[in-house]
């Protein structure tokens, strides 16, 4: 399935139905007065949360969105029957935003969560509202008024407890895969993951013998200029800022400019650009390739070079081996989860 987290496209409400004019014809009745119904209250566009949608990719092609009219009233004090409100799905983790304004319409992070994007016109009066001891057979009756019309953007961004962050081919897929059940695309070369890849972690043994679980997130590959639109920045670096924590994961790499420290520091240069909030993120720093001789050779330096110049622990693992993910997964887990704190539903 194509992963799509941004679409735009138009909202309009049904428009409310109009108003009767109408007499009562009964037998008997010569002067039976006004019997107008009144117009049924349009149909209202609803945004509807739903934890089993992942992208956005159904409203790709929506140019509009239209709710059902209601209808008109009638005679014999019937009233007109209402519109049918128009209920679209979308992933948790969806925002919507006014095309037009720029401001924030509202943000669906719970799964039955509603949001009425453009309300449906209220139902015109008929003429039974108009009677008065003066005017005892009115012929006069009210449109149903217009329903809401907007344009919508909708942003998909992610819930996970926590991103994984690093430049392209560090392992990032790998160590989701070793930890989870997710099966993101492994090979080896640049943006290999191209739509963000979402895993469970058991942590303690999972829920059920008395641990817990957290949500991972690999986000496709950053390089510098990310925030600028170099690469897949852009369309990626907005899934980083609802998580929790950040794990960055480095690596040795023969490329000339990269290195370690190099890459950690390009790395926070980027998140600085797109949102100074996210340096001040909880965050752990991880050496990956660990089954590697050289990466094994070079741990000892960096580590000293990582606690010196940035002031962080640098953790050693393999995903393809295993190694080290144990207290990775573990560290993770109280940055995200604190002993004292509830679990998020």
């Amino acid at each position: 399935m194509r992963f799509v987290d941004e679409v735009r496209f138009r909202v309009v409400a049904g428009d409310g139905g109009d108003g009767a004019v109408a007499f009562r014809r009964e037998k008997h009745v010569p002067l039976g007065g006004p019997a107008g119904g009144d117009g049924g209250r349009g149909g209202s566009v609803v945004l509807e949360c739903n934890e089993g949608l992942s992208t956005l990719l159904d409203l790709t092609y929506a140019r509009e969105v239209r709710a059902e009219r209601g209808r008109n009233g009638a005679g014999k004090d019937c009233y007109g029957r209402d519109g049918e409100d128009r209920v679209v799905r979308v992933p948790v983790g969806t925002q919507v935003f006014d095309e037009t304004t720029g401001a924030l319409v509202g943000d669906l992070t719970t799964h039955g969560e509603r949001l009425v994007v453009a309300r449906g016109g209220r139902g015109g009066l008929g003429n039974l509202h108009f009677a008065t001891p003066t005017e005892r057979a009115p012929r006069k009756a009210t449109l149903g008024e217009a329903g809401e019309e907007r344009e919508l953007r909708l942003e998909l961004k992610v819930l996970a407890d926590v991103g994984i962050l690093g430049f392209p081919n560090v392992g990032k897929s790998t160590f989701v895969a070793a930890v989870s059940a997710a099966r993101p695309k492994i090979a080896d070369y640049p943006f290999t993951t191209l739509t963000p890849a979402l895993g469970v972690v058991e942590v303690g043994g999972g829920p059920r013998r008395g641990g817990t679980t957290i949500v991972v997130a690999d986000i496709p590959g950053l390089i510098p200029g990310a925030s600028q639109g170099a690469g897949l920045g852009l369309r990626f670096l907005r899934h980083i800022e609802r998580t929790r924590a950040l794990l960055h994961l480095v690596s040795l790499d023969p490329s000339p400019g990269r290195h370690p420290l190099a890459d950690y520091r390009a790395l926070r240069k980027e998140l600085g650009e797109w949102s100074p909030e996210l340096l001040v993120r909880p965050e752990l720093v991880a050496l990956s390739k660990a089954d590697l001789p050289d990466v094994r050779e070079a741990y000892p330096e960096l580590r000293e070079r990582f606690r010196s110049e940035f002031g962080v622990e640098l953790y050693l693992l393999s995903s393809a081996t295993r190694t080290g993910l144990g207290p990775v997964v573990e560290r993770l887990a109280s940055m995200v989860r604190p002993a004292d704190a509830p679990e998020r539903p």
